[in-house]
């Protein structure tokens, strides 16, 4: 009786989660269906940190959603395995970027930059970056929308480089988030406030886990405008935003 009613509170949990619960075991060992399936979502993890985003594809795909410039740029990491031993490179541009970005700098208060980077996942922002920013662009208000960047090799700090560069008073990086065994393709969004290289992470907010089977792109794009609202505002992102808006709410 213990094992039906434990077998039978394993299969709802399964119904509410992705994660590992409740896992059949062959003695002391799991049994060989679940190991099979570990094996599969690891090497699809591993898979989607090693993949090469294909930005050309993209930016065609960003163009038609956008209907303007984008520009496809590149970090200091010279190739994928530099990028993953070398956080620091993916953090900067290359100079070929760099002349790319030259001339291209907006005038305005409202200048807001999206950049696009693989980070550790060129999986999630190939399948959910156009989706995303077609469900954001109509919420954008009074926003002046910079060129699209695409980084190839790219980390969220890129983003403040690029953003400087632009001339932007915010910028939003779109990009693929660590692998986990369950989400191969989960992509975060980063907000900064007066990007400049230099930013830390305590001047940035969050919006992770936007993927179909985690928060879908429209539900995603809702929050995302409404923090760009709050930023623009308190004129803050980070720690500080979310400081002055608990401030806001208790009155």
């Amino acid at each position: 009786m213990n094992e039906l009613t434990k077998s039978g509170r394993d299969a709802v949990l399964r119904r509410y989660t992705p994660a590992r619960v409740g896992l059949g075991r062959t003695g002391v060992s799991l049994a060989t269906r679940e190991l099979l399936d570990f094996q599969l979502a690891h090497a699809r993890a591993r898979d989607a940190v090693h993949a090469q985003l294909d930005s050309g594809s993209l930016a065609r795909t960003l163009s038609e959603v956008r209907g303007a410039e984008v520009l496809r740029l590149r970090s200091k990491a010279g190739d994928r395995a530099t990028y993953l031993q070398r956080p620091d490179l993916g953090r900067t541009l290359d100079d070929a970027s760099r002349e790319m970005l030259a001339g291209k700098r907006m005038s305005g208060e409202q200048v807001l930059s999206l950049v696009v980077a693989d980070g550790l996942s060129a999986l999630a922002v190939e399948r959910h970056a156009a989706a995303m920013l077609k469900e954001l662009l109509p919420r954008l208000g009074a926003w002046t929308l910079a060129p699209i960047a695409i980084v190839e090799l790219g980390r969220v700090a890129v983003g403040d480089e690029i953003g400087q560069a632009l001339g932007a008073a915010l910028v939003v990086v779109l990009i693929g988030e660590r692998p986990g065994l369950s989400s191969p393709d989960s992509m975060g969004a980063y907000l900064t406030w007066r990007p400049r290289p230099g930013r830390t992470d305590a001047e940035r907010n969050c919006i992770s886990n936007i993927r179909a089977e985690g928060l879908g792109p429209p539900e995603a794009a809702a929050e995302l405008a409404s923090t760009l609202e709050k930023a623009s505002r308190a004129q803050l992102t980070g720690v500080a935003l979310r400081t002055a808006d608990r401030r806001i709410r208790e009155g």
